[in-house]
């Protein structure tokens, strides 16, 4: 099975960031997806993204739900890599809400 890496950047309008250093959820299996985060000072304000997924010709999907995410949170100055296999928007939206509620919200 070969892996797609989709690489993102978005600088949102009202920056937050995690509390804690970092946050993991979620794992690799059918329909499903892992999250992590990574707090950093050297990502100047911005979430940037990346993404390895066995589905092909969905990057658009990808940056419009990660966009919306960012906005919305204003989850910025992290590093994100998500490991996906199959996962739909709707688990990416949730998975991204859980690895944020575990690395103690935003600030």
């Amino acid at each position: 099975m070969a892996l797609t890496e989709l690489n993102f950047e978005f600088k949102p309008g009202s920056p937050k960031t995690l509390v804690d250093e970092w946050s993991h959820v979620g794992v690799v299996s059918s329909g499903d997806l892992e999250v992590l985060i990574e707090k950093g000072n050297a990502y100047e304000g911005k979430a940037v993204i990346r993404v390895m997924t066995t589905v092909l010709g969905f990057d658009s999907v990808w940056e419009t739900v990660l966009k919306r995410i960012v906005e919305t949170t204003g989850l910025s100055s992290v590093k994100v890599s998500i490991n996906d296999n199959a996962a739909t928007p709707a688990v990416v939206k949730r998975r991204m809400q859980q690895a944020i509620a575990n690395g103690g919200g935003l600030q």
